[in-house]
């Protein structure tokens, strides 16, 4: 009976209230979260923004479940979310490795293939593979369009508008190297 209260108190806005019931809530929250990340700086951050995040919504509560019950709801999405950042950032930087391996191994050969795989670099999966596929293997839109389980009117789409952003890119590099040429 006192949760409900406190919870109907804090959402006519008794910060007092909010505090009491994040105090009653806030052990078992880091516990959990604990269990979860398997690091405590990492628990009390989320805890933390999870506090937040209820404070931002306590109006959306609708009893149908003990407060700590809609708490823990809330950590764990925003545990879900932190890992989805943490796993592009990742991949990012490994795309980031890729790239600079790959052009301190074709130094050697051609500049402007150099300047091309940096700007193929630039774009998204999704736009980067059926440029691939289509300039660099040879497929049809429609071998494309299968392998990637999209439609051959998506690919076209995507390689149309990849090479408009890499030809875009490589002006860009090119007007920029040239313009450090004439201040020197």
């Amino acid at each position: 009976m006192e949760e409900k209260r406190l919870i109907e108190s804090a959402k006519r806005g008794d910060d007092l209230a909010f505090a009491l019931l994040f105090q009653d809530s806030y052990q078992l929250l880091v516990k959990y979260l604990i269990k979860v990340t398997f690091s405590y700086e990492t628990a009390e951050d989320l805890a933390q923004e999870t506090m937040a995040r209820a404070l931002e919504k306590i109006q959306f509560y609708n009893g149908s479940s003990k407060f700590s019950t809609w708490l823990i709801s809330i950590a764990t999405n925003l545990f879900i979310d932190m890992t989805r950042k943490q796993k592009r950032e990742n991949r990012y930087k490994e795309q980031e490795q890729s790239i600079r391996k790959l052009k301190w191994q074709l130094q050697t050969s051609d500049e402007d293939w150099i300047d091309t795989i940096e700007a193929l670099g630039k774009l998204t999966e999704e736009i980067r593979i059926p440029i691939i596929l289509k300039h660099y293997y040879g497929y049809s839109y429609a071998e494309i369009g299968k392998m990637l389980d999209i439609a051959e009117g998506t690919v076209k789409s995507r390689v149309h508008n990849g090479i408009i952003a890499v030809r875009k890119e490589l002006r860009l590099d090119e007007e920029d190297s040239k313009h450090r040429r004439s201040t020197k």
